[in-house]
């Protein structure tokens, strides 16, 4: 029996501002596509793709991902005896620390 791994996918960027950037170009083409079908025609489509591949498939997808990135190095999992934790790196710096 196979058991499932606590890796979990990762979707955040390396920076907040190269995250919000993707977003930008993302967004902007998934509604730039639509929106300038009455002016350009159905070739405004081809900025259908240029938005998914920037939001790394899907408006959630970014979406957790701007939430990993702004958590990154925040937060800390910890797991012992079947149980998993999450906690703020600075409550728990605090807690080994009491002076």
């Amino acid at each position: 029996m196979r058991t499932r791994t606590t890796e979990a996918a990762d979707f955040a960027s390396t920076s907040l501002p190269r995250h919000l950037a993707r977003g930008v170009v993302g967004f902007g083409g998934l509604i730039g596509s639509f929106a300038l079908m009455p002016v350009v025609g159905p070739v405004s489509l081809l900025m259908l793709p240029v938005g998914a591949v920037a939001l790394r498939g899907c408006p959630l997808c970014w979406t957790i991902g701007l939430v990993q990135t702004l958590s990154k190095g925040r937060l800390r999992r910890s797991c012992e005896d079947g149980q998993c934790k999450l906690t703020a790196v600075g409550r728990e710096k605090h807690a080994r620390d009491p002076g």
